[in-house]
Protein backbone atom coordinates (compact mmCIF):
# COMPACT_ATOMS: atom_id res chain seq x y z
CA UNK A 1 0.00 0.00 0.00
CA UNK A 2 1.21 3.47 -1.04
CA UNK A 3 2.40 5.41 1.93
CA UNK A 4 0.50 9.01 2.13
CA UNK A 5 2.07 9.71 5.75
CA UNK A 6 4.13 12.40 3.61
CA UNK A 7 1.29 14.79 2.42
CA UNK A 8 -0.08 15.50 6.34
CA UNK A 9 2.89 16.55 7.16
CA UNK A 10 3.91 19.20 4.76
CA UNK A 11 4.92 22.66 5.99
CA UNK A 12 4.58 24.41 2.99
CA UNK A 13 0.82 23.51 2.34
CA UNK A 14 -1.05 24.29 -1.18
CA UNK A 15 -4.26 26.41 -1.41
CA UNK A 16 -6.88 25.95 0.92
CA UNK A 17 -10.70 25.09 -1.04
CA UNK A 18 -13.75 25.01 0.58
CA UNK A 19 -16.50 22.21 -1.32
CA UNK A 20 -20.27 23.58 -0.47
CA UNK A 21 -22.40 20.88 -1.31
CA UNK A 22 -26.00 19.20 -0.87
CA UNK A 23 -23.99 15.59 0.27
CA UNK A 24 -20.95 14.20 1.26
CA UNK A 25 -20.14 10.26 1.44
CA UNK A 26 -19.70 8.37 4.04
CA UNK A 27 -21.97 10.92 6.07
CA UNK A 28 -25.22 11.22 3.70
CA UNK A 29 -25.61 10.49 0.04
CA UNK A 30 -28.06 10.11 -2.29
CA UNK A 31 -26.12 9.90 -5.49
CA UNK A 32 -23.07 10.14 -7.33
CA UNK A 33 -22.30 13.68 -6.19
CA UNK A 34 -21.90 12.55 -2.90
CA UNK A 35 -19.38 10.25 -4.10
CA UNK A 36 -17.58 12.88 -5.53
CA UNK A 37 -17.76 15.36 -2.57
CA UNK A 38 -15.88 12.41 -0.86
CA UNK A 39 -13.28 11.33 -3.37
CA UNK A 40 -12.03 14.82 -4.20
CA UNK A 41 -11.65 16.97 -1.52
CA UNK A 42 -9.48 13.60 -0.20
CA UNK A 43 -7.26 13.15 -3.38
CA UNK A 44 -6.77 16.77 -3.00
CA UNK A 45 -5.95 16.53 0.37
CA UNK A 46 -2.98 13.58 -0.52
CA UNK A 47 -1.37 15.83 -2.97
CA UNK A 48 -1.07 19.15 -0.30
CA UNK A 49 -4.04 20.99 -0.78
CA UNK A 50 -6.07 21.56 2.62
CA UNK A 51 -9.29 21.24 1.16
CA UNK A 52 -12.26 20.75 3.26
CA UNK A 53 -16.47 20.47 2.87
CA UNK A 54 -19.40 22.29 3.92
CA UNK A 55 -23.28 19.73 3.92
CA UNK A 56 -25.89 20.83 5.93
CA UNK A 57 -25.99 18.72 9.29
CA UNK A 58 -29.29 15.93 8.34
CA UNK A 59 -31.01 13.66 10.23
CA UNK A 60 -29.26 11.09 9.38
CA UNK A 61 -25.81 12.03 10.05
CA UNK A 62 -24.41 9.80 12.73
CA UNK A 63 -22.83 12.75 15.12
CA UNK A 64 -21.99 9.79 17.72
CA UNK A 65 -20.21 7.84 14.95
CA UNK A 66 -18.22 10.23 13.51
CA UNK A 67 -17.11 12.01 16.38
CA UNK A 68 -18.11 15.42 15.59
CA UNK A 69 -17.84 18.17 17.63
CA UNK A 70 -19.09 22.07 17.72
CA UNK A 71 -16.94 24.43 15.83
CA UNK A 72 -19.40 27.29 16.35
CA UNK A 73 -22.37 28.43 18.18
CA UNK A 74 -24.98 30.83 17.45
CA UNK A 75 -24.16 31.76 13.73
CA UNK A 76 -26.67 33.99 12.42
CA UNK A 77 -27.45 33.87 8.64
CA UNK A 78 -30.07 36.88 6.99
CA UNK A 79 -32.87 36.03 5.09
CA UNK A 80 -33.08 39.39 4.26
CA UNK A 81 -36.40 39.05 5.13
CA UNK A 82 -38.65 42.46 5.00
CA UNK A 83 -39.87 43.50 8.66
CA UNK A 84 -43.26 41.39 9.15
CA UNK A 85 -44.03 38.33 10.23
CA UNK A 86 -40.74 36.62 9.49
CA UNK A 87 -37.27 36.75 10.85
CA UNK A 88 -34.63 38.59 9.25
CA UNK A 89 -31.92 36.15 10.42
CA UNK A 90 -32.14 32.15 11.30
CA UNK A 91 -29.61 30.82 14.00
CA UNK A 92 -27.62 27.55 12.91
CA UNK A 93 -24.46 25.91 14.94
CA UNK A 94 -21.53 24.55 13.05
CA UNK A 95 -20.04 21.24 13.65
CA UNK A 96 -16.99 19.54 12.45
CA UNK A 97 -15.35 16.65 11.57
CA UNK A 98 -11.97 16.15 11.90
CA UNK A 99 -9.71 13.55 10.02
CA UNK A 100 -7.85 12.96 14.05
CA UNK A 101 -6.02 10.07 12.41
CA UNK A 102 -4.36 11.73 9.25
CA UNK A 103 -6.00 8.67 7.70
CA UNK A 104 -6.10 9.31 3.76
CA UNK A 105 -8.69 7.11 3.33
CA UNK A 106 -11.19 9.33 5.71
CA UNK A 107 -13.35 11.74 4.53
CA UNK A 108 -11.70 15.66 4.08
CA UNK A 109 -12.22 18.08 6.79
CA UNK A 110 -15.86 18.41 7.06
CA UNK A 111 -18.36 21.29 8.18
CA UNK A 112 -21.71 20.42 9.36
CA UNK A 113 -24.08 23.62 9.16
CA UNK A 114 -26.85 22.93 11.96
CA UNK A 115 -30.78 24.06 11.60
CA UNK A 116 -33.56 22.13 13.31
CA UNK A 117 -36.21 23.37 10.79
CA UNK A 118 -34.26 23.27 7.72
CA UNK A 119 -32.44 20.15 7.81
CA UNK A 120 -32.85 17.98 11.03
CA UNK A 121 -36.02 17.69 11.17
CA UNK A 122 -36.21 16.06 7.55
CA UNK A 123 -35.09 12.53 6.58
CA UNK A 124 -34.50 13.03 3.01
CA UNK A 125 -32.02 15.03 1.39
CA UNK A 126 -33.46 16.26 -1.60
CA UNK A 127 -37.66 16.52 -2.68
CA UNK A 128 -39.19 19.25 -0.42
CA UNK A 129 -41.27 22.07 -1.58
CA UNK A 130 -39.08 24.51 -0.06
CA UNK A 131 -35.74 23.30 -0.92
CA UNK A 132 -34.70 26.36 -2.74
CA UNK A 133 -34.48 27.93 0.77
CA UNK A 134 -32.85 25.15 2.22
CA UNK A 135 -29.71 25.28 -0.24
CA UNK A 136 -30.06 29.60 0.19
CA UNK A 137 -29.52 28.97 4.13
CA UNK A 138 -26.40 26.50 2.80
CA UNK A 139 -25.01 28.88 0.77
CA UNK A 140 -25.90 32.00 3.31
CA UNK A 141 -24.61 30.34 6.49
CA UNK A 142 -21.25 29.20 4.80
CA UNK A 143 -20.16 32.23 4.20
CA UNK A 144 -21.06 33.80 7.12
CA UNK A 145 -19.15 31.27 8.43
CA UNK A 146 -16.34 32.31 6.68
CA UNK A 147 -16.29 35.96 7.61
CA UNK A 148 -16.15 34.77 11.43
CA UNK A 149 -13.53 31.60 10.95
CA UNK A 150 -9.89 32.02 11.75
CA UNK A 151 -9.85 29.85 7.95
CA UNK A 152 -10.12 31.75 5.06
CA UNK A 153 -10.48 29.67 1.54
CA UNK A 154 -8.74 30.66 -1.65
CA UNK A 155 -11.11 28.82 -3.83
CA UNK A 156 -15.03 28.06 -3.50
CA UNK A 157 -16.17 25.14 -5.26
CA UNK A 158 -20.05 24.70 -5.39
CA UNK A 159 -21.68 21.64 -6.90
CA UNK A 160 -24.64 22.35 -9.38
CA UNK A 161 -27.54 24.48 -8.94
CA UNK A 162 -27.94 24.04 -5.05
CA UNK A 163 -24.43 25.56 -4.42
CA UNK A 164 -24.80 27.86 -6.99
CA UNK A 165 -26.64 29.96 -4.14
CA UNK A 166 -23.15 30.67 -2.58
CA UNK A 167 -21.64 32.06 -5.15
CA UNK A 168 -23.75 33.97 -6.19
CA UNK A 169 -24.31 36.00 -2.80
CA UNK A 170 -20.34 35.91 -3.00
CA UNK A 171 -20.12 38.12 -6.14
CA UNK A 172 -22.94 40.88 -5.16
CA UNK A 173 -24.17 40.97 -1.48
CA UNK A 174 -20.61 40.08 -0.31
CA UNK A 175 -18.58 41.32 -3.10
CA UNK A 176 -17.10 43.85 -1.21
CA UNK A 177 -16.70 42.56 2.15
CA UNK A 178 -12.63 42.62 3.32
CA UNK A 179 -12.37 38.84 4.17
CA UNK A 180 -14.64 37.49 1.19
CA UNK A 181 -13.74 39.60 -1.44
CA UNK A 182 -10.80 38.02 -2.64
CA UNK A 183 -12.43 34.68 -2.66
CA UNK A 184 -12.09 32.73 -6.33
CA UNK A 185 -14.86 31.10 -7.47
CA UNK A 186 -15.66 27.67 -9.29
CA UNK A 187 -18.87 26.43 -10.60
CA UNK A 188 -18.98 22.75 -10.54
CA UNK A 189 -21.47 21.12 -13.20
CA UNK A 190 -22.52 17.58 -12.69
CA UNK A 191 -25.60 17.17 -14.19
CA UNK A 192 -26.71 20.78 -16.53
CA UNK A 193 -30.18 18.88 -16.73
CA UNK A 194 -31.43 20.06 -13.45
CA UNK A 195 -31.65 23.88 -12.99
CA UNK A 196 -33.70 24.49 -10.02
CA UNK A 197 -37.24 23.73 -8.85
CA UNK A 198 -39.15 23.39 -12.12
CA UNK A 199 -39.10 22.55 -15.59
CA UNK A 200 -37.03 25.06 -17.35
CA UNK A 201 -38.54 24.06 -20.76
CA UNK A 202 -41.55 25.38 -19.57
CA UNK A 203 -41.24 28.80 -18.02
CA UNK A 204 -43.82 31.19 -18.00
CA UNK A 205 -42.14 34.87 -19.37
CA UNK A 206 -43.21 36.58 -16.33
CA UNK A 207 -41.05 33.76 -14.28
CA UNK A 208 -38.32 33.72 -16.08
CA UNK A 209 -35.16 34.33 -14.74
CA UNK A 210 -32.37 36.05 -16.40
CA UNK A 211 -29.93 36.08 -13.84
CA UNK A 212 -29.52 39.91 -13.36
CA UNK A 213 -32.05 40.63 -10.37
CA UNK A 214 -31.04 40.86 -7.04
CA UNK A 215 -31.65 36.98 -5.17
CA UNK A 216 -34.72 37.87 -2.88
CA UNK A 217 -35.45 37.00 0.87
CA UNK A 218 -35.64 33.36 1.47
CA UNK A 219 -39.79 33.89 2.13
CA UNK A 220 -40.02 35.62 -0.97
CA UNK A 221 -42.21 33.36 -3.39
CA UNK A 222 -38.96 34.26 -6.49
CA UNK A 223 -36.80 32.59 -5.02
CA UNK A 224 -38.74 29.11 -5.93
CA UNK A 225 -38.40 30.08 -9.26
CA UNK A 226 -34.70 31.27 -9.71
CA UNK A 227 -32.62 29.50 -12.38
CA UNK A 228 -29.78 28.85 -9.96
CA UNK A 229 -27.77 26.81 -12.97
CA UNK A 230 -27.77 29.67 -14.77
CA UNK A 231 -26.32 32.28 -12.46
CA UNK A 232 -23.87 29.67 -10.92
CA UNK A 233 -22.76 29.95 -14.94
CA UNK A 234 -22.67 33.76 -14.85
CA UNK A 235 -21.53 34.46 -11.71
CA UNK A 236 -18.82 31.92 -11.47
CA UNK A 237 -15.13 32.60 -12.35
CA UNK A 238 -14.45 29.32 -13.77
CA UNK A 239 -17.14 26.96 -14.73
CA UNK A 240 -16.40 23.21 -14.94
CA UNK A 241 -17.93 20.06 -15.76
CA UNK A 242 -17.19 16.28 -14.96
CA UNK A 243 -15.64 15.71 -18.62
CA UNK A 244 -14.44 17.15 -21.61
CA UNK A 245 -16.62 16.07 -24.01
CA UNK A 246 -19.56 16.97 -21.97
CA UNK A 247 -18.00 20.83 -21.82
CA UNK A 248 -18.04 20.75 -25.54
CA UNK A 249 -22.00 19.20 -26.09
CA UNK A 250 -23.70 21.77 -23.58
CA UNK A 251 -22.40 24.82 -25.55
CA UNK A 252 -24.28 23.18 -28.19
CA UNK A 253 -28.26 23.56 -28.74
CA UNK A 254 -28.96 19.61 -28.58
CA UNK A 255 -27.15 19.22 -24.81
CA UNK A 256 -27.16 22.46 -23.38
CA UNK A 257 -30.73 23.12 -22.32
CA UNK A 258 -31.53 26.28 -23.04
CA UNK A 259 -28.21 27.74 -21.56
CA UNK A 260 -25.94 26.67 -24.54
CA UNK A 261 -25.99 30.47 -25.61
CA UNK A 262 -24.50 32.00 -22.23
CA UNK A 263 -21.81 28.75 -21.61
CA UNK A 264 -21.13 29.80 -25.10
CA UNK A 265 -20.27 33.08 -24.12
CA UNK A 266 -18.21 31.49 -21.34
CA UNK A 267 -16.34 29.40 -22.78
CA UNK A 268 -13.06 30.88 -22.44
CA UNK A 269 -13.73 29.85 -18.94
CA UNK A 270 -15.15 26.55 -19.26
CA UNK A 271 -13.36 23.22 -18.48
CA UNK A 272 -14.12 19.60 -18.51
CA UNK A 273 -12.43 17.41 -15.65
CA UNK A 274 -13.41 13.94 -15.46
CA UNK A 275 -14.84 12.12 -12.30
CA UNK A 276 -12.21 9.28 -11.08
CA UNK A 277 -12.93 5.60 -8.92
CA UNK A 278 -11.76 4.70 -5.99
CA UNK A 279 -9.25 1.66 -6.95
CA UNK A 280 -8.93 0.84 -3.29
CA UNK A 281 -11.91 0.54 -2.87
CA UNK A 282 -13.01 -0.62 -6.33
CA UNK A 283 -10.68 -3.55 -7.02
CA UNK A 284 -11.61 -7.23 -8.11
CA UNK A 285 -8.73 -8.75 -6.37
CA UNK A 286 -9.71 -7.44 -2.75
CA UNK A 287 -13.77 -7.36 -2.95
CA UNK A 288 -15.30 -8.69 -0.17
CA UNK A 289 -18.74 -9.15 -2.20
CA UNK A 290 -17.38 -11.15 -5.66
CA UNK A 291 -17.49 -15.10 -5.52
CA UNK A 292 -14.15 -15.41 -6.90
CA UNK A 293 -11.21 -12.68 -6.47
CA UNK A 294 -8.88 -12.17 -9.60
CA UNK A 295 -6.89 -9.99 -11.12
CA UNK A 296 -5.54 -8.94 -14.53
CA UNK A 297 -2.71 -11.44 -14.10
CA UNK A 298 -5.16 -14.14 -13.54
CA UNK A 299 -8.11 -13.29 -15.44
CA UNK A 300 -8.90 -17.04 -16.28
CA UNK A 301 -10.47 -17.26 -12.59
CA UNK A 302 -13.28 -14.94 -13.68
CA UNK A 303 -15.53 -17.56 -15.16
CA UNK A 304 -16.37 -18.45 -11.67
CA UNK A 305 -17.97 -15.40 -11.14
CA UNK A 306 -19.75 -15.41 -14.26
CA UNK A 307 -21.53 -19.13 -13.40
CA UNK A 308 -22.43 -17.83 -9.74
CA UNK A 309 -23.88 -14.65 -11.27
CA UNK A 310 -25.72 -17.02 -13.89
CA UNK A 311 -26.82 -19.34 -10.75
CA UNK A 312 -27.83 -16.51 -7.99
CA UNK A 313 -30.48 -15.00 -10.53
CA UNK A 314 -31.76 -17.67 -11.91
CA UNK A 315 -30.51 -18.12 -15.36
CA UNK A 316 -29.05 -21.25 -17.15
CA UNK A 317 -25.55 -22.13 -16.35
CA UNK A 318 -23.37 -21.61 -19.80
CA UNK A 319 -20.28 -20.13 -20.02
CA UNK A 320 -20.66 -19.48 -23.89
CA UNK A 321 -23.75 -17.42 -23.22
CA UNK A 322 -22.26 -13.45 -23.79
CA UNK A 323 -23.89 -11.97 -20.68
CA UNK A 324 -24.95 -8.39 -21.07
CA UNK A 325 -25.33 -6.24 -17.64
CA UNK A 326 -27.57 -3.32 -17.01
CA UNK A 327 -26.45 -1.21 -13.78
CA UNK A 328 -28.68 2.24 -14.02
CA UNK A 329 -31.26 4.27 -12.64
CA UNK A 330 -34.08 4.04 -14.65
CA UNK A 331 -34.80 7.73 -16.63
CA UNK A 332 -34.75 8.82 -20.06
CA UNK A 333 -31.15 10.24 -19.58
CA UNK A 334 -30.02 6.72 -19.52
CA UNK A 335 -31.20 5.93 -22.80
CA UNK A 336 -32.85 3.10 -21.91
CA UNK A 337 -35.77 3.51 -24.48
CA UNK A 338 -33.31 2.36 -27.24
CA UNK A 339 -34.26 -1.47 -25.81
CA UNK A 340 -38.12 -0.93 -26.06
CA UNK A 341 -37.61 -1.21 -29.90
CA UNK A 342 -34.46 -3.91 -29.96
CA UNK A 343 -34.13 -6.22 -26.77
CA UNK A 344 -36.65 -9.53 -27.87
CA UNK A 345 -34.73 -9.16 -31.62
CA UNK A 346 -31.12 -9.18 -29.06
CA UNK A 347 -32.87 -11.90 -26.76
CA UNK A 348 -33.94 -13.83 -30.50
CA UNK A 349 -31.21 -13.39 -32.64
CA UNK A 350 -27.71 -14.14 -30.20
CA UNK A 351 -26.86 -16.26 -27.47
CA UNK A 352 -27.44 -13.46 -24.68
CA UNK A 353 -28.48 -13.67 -21.17
CA UNK A 354 -29.14 -9.98 -19.53
CA UNK A 355 -28.39 -9.07 -15.70
CA UNK A 356 -30.11 -6.03 -14.64
CA UNK A 357 -29.91 -4.01 -11.66
CA UNK A 358 -31.97 -0.89 -10.38
CA UNK A 359 -34.88 1.49 -10.22
CA UNK A 360 -36.75 4.54 -11.53
CA UNK A 361 -39.27 5.51 -13.61
CA UNK A 362 -42.65 3.27 -14.36
CA UNK A 363 -42.18 2.76 -17.73
CA UNK A 364 -38.37 0.94 -17.41
CA UNK A 365 -39.70 -0.95 -14.60
CA UNK A 366 -42.49 -2.19 -16.38
CA UNK A 367 -40.49 -3.04 -19.38
CA UNK A 368 -38.22 -4.80 -17.48
CA UNK A 369 -40.11 -6.49 -15.31
CA UNK A 370 -42.67 -8.09 -18.58
CA UNK A 371 -39.42 -8.99 -20.71
CA UNK A 372 -37.93 -10.62 -17.71
CA UNK A 373 -40.87 -12.69 -16.87
CA UNK A 374 -41.25 -13.53 -21.31
CA UNK A 375 -37.88 -14.74 -21.11
CA UNK A 376 -36.98 -16.10 -17.63
CA UNK A 377 -33.88 -17.87 -18.94
CA UNK A 378 -32.30 -15.09 -20.79
CA UNK A 379 -33.11 -12.13 -18.69
CA UNK A 380 -33.12 -11.71 -14.45
CA UNK A 381 -34.37 -8.24 -13.63
CA UNK A 382 -33.41 -6.85 -10.01
CA UNK A 383 -35.54 -3.58 -9.83
CA UNK A 384 -35.11 -2.44 -6.91
CA UNK A 385 -32.20 -0.01 -5.55
CA UNK A 386 -29.26 -2.32 -4.38
CA UNK A 387 -25.49 -1.92 -3.35
CA UNK A 388 -24.28 -5.61 -3.60
CA UNK A 389 -25.62 -6.77 -6.91
CA UNK A 390 -23.68 -4.33 -9.30
CA UNK A 391 -20.43 -6.30 -7.58
CA UNK A 392 -21.63 -9.58 -8.74
CA UNK A 393 -22.68 -7.78 -12.50
CA UNK A 394 -19.40 -6.57 -13.04
CA UNK A 395 -17.30 -9.01 -11.86
CA UNK A 396 -19.18 -12.12 -13.59
CA UNK A 397 -20.76 -10.34 -16.76
CA UNK A 398 -19.18 -10.27 -19.99
CA UNK A 399 -20.03 -6.88 -20.86
CA UNK A 400 -21.78 -3.94 -19.13
CA UNK A 401 -24.33 -1.75 -21.84
CA UNK A 402 -24.59 2.14 -21.38
CA UNK A 403 -26.53 3.65 -24.02
CA UNK A 404 -27.19 7.04 -22.42
CA UNK A 405 -28.86 10.02 -24.20
CA UNK A 406 -26.67 11.48 -22.60
CA UNK A 407 -24.08 11.13 -19.87
CA UNK A 408 -21.93 14.39 -18.43
CA UNK A 409 -19.39 11.23 -16.65
CA UNK A 410 -20.33 8.40 -15.70
CA UNK A 411 -18.59 6.01 -13.57
CA UNK A 412 -20.18 2.45 -14.64
CA UNK A 413 -18.10 2.47 -17.19
CA UNK A 414 -14.94 2.84 -15.44
CA UNK A 415 -15.51 0.53 -12.95
CA UNK A 416 -16.72 -1.73 -15.66
CA UNK A 417 -13.10 -1.91 -17.18
CA UNK A 418 -11.28 -2.31 -13.58
CA UNK A 419 -13.33 -5.31 -13.39
CA UNK A 420 -13.23 -7.17 -17.16
CA UNK A 421 -16.51 -5.96 -17.86
CA UNK A 422 -16.12 -4.64 -21.51
CA UNK A 423 -17.82 -1.70 -21.68
CA UNK A 424 -21.07 -1.24 -24.78
CA UNK A 425 -21.44 2.68 -24.21
CA UNK A 426 -22.74 5.74 -26.76
CA UNK A 427 -20.04 7.81 -27.69
CA UNK A 428 -21.82 10.67 -25.38
CA UNK A 429 -20.15 13.28 -22.71
CA UNK A 430 -18.01 10.90 -20.60
CA UNK A 431 -18.05 7.55 -22.25
CA UNK A 432 -16.54 9.15 -25.10
CA UNK A 433 -13.21 10.01 -23.16
CA UNK A 434 -12.89 6.93 -21.23
CA UNK A 435 -14.12 4.32 -23.61
CA UNK A 436 -11.85 3.48 -26.34
CA UNK A 437 -13.81 1.73 -29.34
CA UNK A 438 -11.82 -1.46 -30.25
CA UNK A 439 -9.96 -0.86 -33.71
CA UNK A 440 -9.68 -5.11 -34.75
CA UNK A 441 -6.72 -3.50 -37.19
CA UNK A 442 -4.63 -2.22 -34.45
CA UNK A 443 -5.90 -4.52 -31.77
CA UNK A 444 -6.87 -1.81 -29.69
CA UNK A 445 -9.43 -0.49 -27.64
CA UNK A 446 -11.33 -1.22 -24.08
CA UNK A 447 -14.86 -1.59 -25.32
CA UNK A 448 -17.57 -0.72 -28.24
CA UNK A 449 -19.29 2.76 -28.82
CA UNK A 450 -21.87 3.87 -31.11
CA UNK A 451 -22.48 7.41 -31.89
CA UNK A 452 -26.27 7.69 -33.68
CA UNK A 453 -28.70 7.68 -30.87
CA UNK A 454 -30.94 5.13 -32.21
CA UNK A 455 -31.62 1.19 -31.84
CA UNK A 456 -30.05 0.42 -35.43
CA UNK A 457 -26.86 1.59 -34.10
CA UNK A 458 -26.35 0.28 -30.23
CA UNK A 459 -27.89 -3.55 -32.04
CA UNK A 460 -24.17 -3.05 -34.13
CA UNK A 461 -22.34 -2.14 -31.21
CA UNK A 462 -23.80 -4.97 -29.53
CA UNK A 463 -23.02 -7.22 -32.52
CA UNK A 464 -19.59 -5.86 -32.69
CA UNK A 465 -18.83 -7.22 -29.09
CA UNK A 466 -20.49 -10.39 -29.69
CA UNK A 467 -18.89 -11.80 -32.52
CA UNK A 468 -15.35 -10.26 -30.46
CA UNK A 469 -16.78 -12.56 -27.70
CA UNK A 470 -16.80 -15.24 -29.84
CA UNK A 471 -12.51 -15.05 -30.45
CA UNK A 472 -11.44 -15.42 -26.47
CA UNK A 473 -8.03 -14.45 -27.19
CA UNK A 474 -9.07 -11.19 -29.14
CA UNK A 475 -11.68 -10.28 -26.16
CA UNK A 476 -9.64 -11.51 -23.33
CA UNK A 477 -7.10 -8.92 -24.96
CA UNK A 478 -9.66 -6.17 -24.83
CA UNK A 479 -10.52 -6.98 -21.09
CA UNK A 480 -6.94 -6.16 -20.04
CA UNK A 481 -6.88 -3.41 -21.76
CA UNK A 482 -9.26 -2.17 -19.91
CA UNK A 483 -8.16 -3.42 -16.60
CA UNK A 484 -4.63 -1.59 -17.47
CA UNK A 485 -6.83 2.00 -17.25
CA UNK A 486 -6.24 4.13 -14.84
CA UNK A 487 -9.25 6.55 -13.67
CA UNK A 488 -7.63 7.78 -10.55
CA UNK A 489 -8.96 11.21 -8.67
CA UNK A 490 -4.91 11.61 -7.88
CA UNK A 491 -5.20 12.68 -11.99
CA UNK A 492 -8.18 14.72 -11.37
CA UNK A 493 -6.92 16.46 -8.59
CA UNK A 494 -3.79 17.81 -10.50
CA UNK A 495 -6.13 18.75 -13.19
CA UNK A 496 -8.27 20.41 -10.49
CA UNK A 497 -5.44 22.29 -9.46
CA UNK A 498 -4.61 24.14 -12.62
CA UNK A 499 -8.29 25.56 -12.12
CA UNK A 500 -7.92 26.74 -9.31
CA UNK A 501 -5.05 28.96 -10.30
CA UNK A 502 -6.86 30.33 -13.34
CA UNK A 503 -9.75 31.25 -10.97
CA UNK A 504 -7.26 32.78 -8.45
CA UNK A 505 -5.72 34.89 -10.79
CA UNK A 506 -9.27 36.18 -12.38
CA UNK A 507 -10.00 37.54 -9.40
CA UNK A 508 -6.92 38.82 -8.57
CA UNK A 509 -7.02 40.48 -12.01
CA UNK A 510 -10.53 41.93 -11.13
CA UNK A 511 -9.43 43.56 -8.02
CA UNK A 512 -6.16 45.23 -9.15
CA UNK A 513 -8.38 46.56 -12.40
CA UNK A 514 -11.23 48.41 -9.90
Amino acid sequence: MADFSKFFTNTKQKRKVLFIASECAPFIKAGGLGEVIFSLPRALRTIGYDARVIIPLYKGIDREKYSLSLEMRNLEVPTDAEPGNNPDSLICNVYKYENQNKDYRAPAYTYFLENQEYYEQRANVYGYADDPIRWALLSRGALQFLRLSNWQPDVIVAADWQGAFAINYLKTIYKDDPKLKNIATIFSIHNLYYQGMFDHHFVAENDFDDGHSPLPSFYNPRLLKLNMMRRGIMYADIINTVSPTYANEITTPDYGELLDGLLRERRSNLYGILNGIDYEKENPATDQYIYQRYDANNISKRILNKEFLQEKFGLPKDKEKFIIGIISRFDEQKGLDLLFETMEFILNQFPVQFVIVGSGDAKYMNFFSDIAKKYPDKVSANLNFDTIIPHFILSGADAILIPSKFEPCGLTQMEAMRYGAVPIVRKTGGLADTVEDYDPEKNSGTGFSFTNFNGLSMTIAITRAFENYRHKEIWKNIQLQAMKKNFSWEHSAQQYGEIFEKAIRIVKEANYNK
